[in-house]
């Protein structure tokens, strides 16, 4: 069967709160984090732990987990520009021409927190875990990072469906007739904003995105957007599958009682996921263009991977 293309157009935000934007993004990275706290508390519960851990440790990863992945982003991938725009590093607003944030602040737009490297969320959450251990001297470091792989496996999908509404990430260019073959309608590289704006003279990007899809006079100019792998989907889906055997081996297994065992696992089933993926993935910049042969993505996943292998053979010796 084949989709014979498929047209990906939809408005980043679902609704709008006066001048607040309620983007579908932001609300799967709380989507992440609420079925994350609901998976922990089984798993707290089933430890015979308190909630109070349980609410401080969320608090430690959630605050990790966005400062780990903005300035992962912002070093691995994009700090020739945010070196010039210090302000935008920890603000959910960007630099654009013409913009106007909330009406009163000309040259910036409201954004949302994008931007986002899941190798830096990885480095933030345990950091984060090794805080709160310290805190907590009943729950070892490993202990703690054995559980809390579940529901961050978990996440990760929600996090690559987010990077799907927003039509960011994407895959490198596929021919039509191939089955999952998508065409990014808002591609910041194949029709930016700006651009889209200025072809159908449009004052509104939802506007001029419509315009374009449904106006035959831009015929031409839609049929010229190539159709794309949904690199975003392709790893969101392969991280359920990660998800699934994590919670069976905790809740059927006694690999929980092997310390690190959980822990490895998942940096060697998610890294390598996302190692292979990176394959069909348009580059996302970075230093790949130093190194050459593999993507920023799998350079920086590699030591993820081994570090996991490590975490695994160790659990068995012990």
């Amino acid at each position: 069967m084949y989709f014979l293309g498929f047209s990906w157009n939809p408005d980043d935000t679902l609704f709008n709160l006066g001048i607040l934007q309620i983007k579908y993004y932001n609300l799967l990275w709380i989507a992440a984090f609420a079925i994350g706290w609901y998976l922990m508390k089984k798993i707290f519960l089933n430890e015979k732990k308190s909630i109070e851990q349980l609410d401080s440790i969320f608090i430690y990863t959630v605050i990790a987990t966005m400062l780990g992945a903005r300035l992962g982003h912002v070093i691995f991938y994009d700090w020739a520009y945010y070196q010039n725009h210090i302000l935008e590093i920890l603000l959910p607003i960007r630099e654009r021409s013409g913009s106007t944030l909330f009406g009163i602040i000309n040259g910036y737009e409201f954004t949302g927190f994008t931007g986002l490297a899941s190798h830096g969320a990885a480095i933030g959450i345990i950091i984060g875990v090794y805080l709160y251990s310290k805190k907590y001297s009943d729950m070892t470091m490993l202990w703690v990072l054995d559980r809390i792989v579940i529901p961050v496996s978990s996440g990760a999908f929600c996090v690559r469906l987010g990077n799907f509404f927003n039509s960011e990430i994407n895959g490198k260019v596929v021919d039509k007739e191939f089955v999952f073959a998508t065409k990014f309608i808002r591609d910041s590289d194949d029709m930016p904003a700006s651009a889209v704006m200025q072809l159908t003279k449009e004052n509104n990007v939802n506007a001029a995105y419509a315009a374009l899809e449904n106006n035959p006079k831009f015929a031409n100019y839609l049929e010229a957007i190539p159709y794309r792998h949904p690199a975003q989907l392709y790893e969101g889906v392969a991280y359920i599958f990660v998800f699934l055997i994590l919670y069976y081996l905790y809740w059927k297994t006694d690999k929980k009682d092997q310390p690190g065992f959980l822990f490895g696992l998942f940096l060697v089933l998610l890294w390598t996921i996302r190692f292979f993926v990176e394959y069909v993935k348009k580059s996302q910049g970075g230093f790949e263009e130093s190194l050459g042969l593999l993507s920023t993505g799998q350079w920086l996943s590699l030591p993820f991977i081994a570090a996991g292998l490590f975490f695994m053979f160790r659990s068995k010796k012990a």
